[in-house]
């Protein structure tokens, strides 16, 4: 319900401004800080929602809009899904890590935080490049599998982060509890630090989620992979000048992607409804 009303909310934004704005945008001096209100820069809502349901092109064949971009957002989550559950691999493997050994967490945390600097954008290439050169027997790897390496480079850090928070959560009492029991390691971390760290958890897994649709997204970009989402927001916006609305059709199914990228995290939730209590924020 306040989902509709916020997209309600900026849809009549949009129209109130391109309404009563200035043709060429809002300027202080010889910056631009609001856009212009032509429809080559803004097109009306009504027209960027007619255009999902023409044809992509003028061939008698071509798929609706809607469709083309619906194929390609598929195409995208299958790849960011499989960066997240790497990303998932590690993040929780370092989480474990840090957690049982302190010197590990002071070693490690300040690099996994400097990790995330890294402009994206001219790392793709590279890890393209590398991965091309990746052959072991009959195993070759596939231009796909570079950007699902960097989806999980955005996808883990979060998860890492919530991850060691919540296994750090257990007060004393409760560890020393354990130990009254004869409870080893892996007996604590099963039956008290997994549980205790749900809360925090599954926000962390939904971060990171739409981290993942963010890497494949921006890799898709870099290293010009075809079929995805990322490559048709690039080749339609290069045809924005003739057919502006066109050009927002992948910005729609992006955001849709990564919504339902986040939002799939939630079964998890249901599945651990006895742990969640309340969800805690890294």
């Amino acid at each position: 319900m306040w989902g509709l009303a916020g997209i309600l909310a900026i849809a009549l934004l949009w129209e109130g401004y391109k309404l009563v704005g200035p043709a060429n945008g809002v300027e202080v001096g010889d910056l631009r800080i609001m856009p212009r209100t032509t429809d080559l820069a803004m097109p009306h809502v009504w027209d960027m929602l007619g255009r999902l349901f023409e044809p992509v092109t003028r061939a008698d064949d071509a798929l609706p809009l809607w469709a083309a971009v619906a194929l390609a957002a598929l195409t995208t989550l299958g790849i960011a899904a499989a960066g997240w559950l790497v990303g998932v691999v590690v993040g929780v493997g370092l989480a474990l890590v840090m957690q049982r050994w302190r010197i590990a967490e002071w070693g490690l945390l300040p690099w996994i935080v400097l990790s995330q600097t890294v402009p994206l954008i001219a790392f793709a290439p590279i890890v393209k490049s590398w991965g091309s050169r990746i052959e072991i027997g009959a195993f070759e790897w596939q231009d796909w599998m570079s950007v699902a390496l960097i989806a999980s480079y955005l996808a883990f850090f979060p998860i890492a982060i919530g991850a060691l928070k919540g296994l750090q959560s257990p007060d004393r009492i409760h560890t020393e509890l354990m130990e009254t029991y004869a409870a080893g390691y892996w007996q604590t971390l099963v039956k008290l630090r997994f549980p205790a760290a749900v809360p925090y958890l599954l926000p962390a897994l939904r971060l990171g989620a739409a981290n993942a649709v963010i890497g494949a997204v921006v890799a898709e970009v870099s290293t010009g992979l075809q079929g995805g989402i990322g490559r048709i927001l690039i080749q339609f916006a290069g045809q924005a000048s003739g057919d502006p609305a066109k050009a927002w059709g992948p910005i729609f199914g992006a955001i849709v992607l990564g919504l339902v990228a986040a939002g799939s995290v939630a079964l998890l939730g249901v599945i651990l409804s006895n742990y969640r209590r309340n969800e805690e924020h890294a």
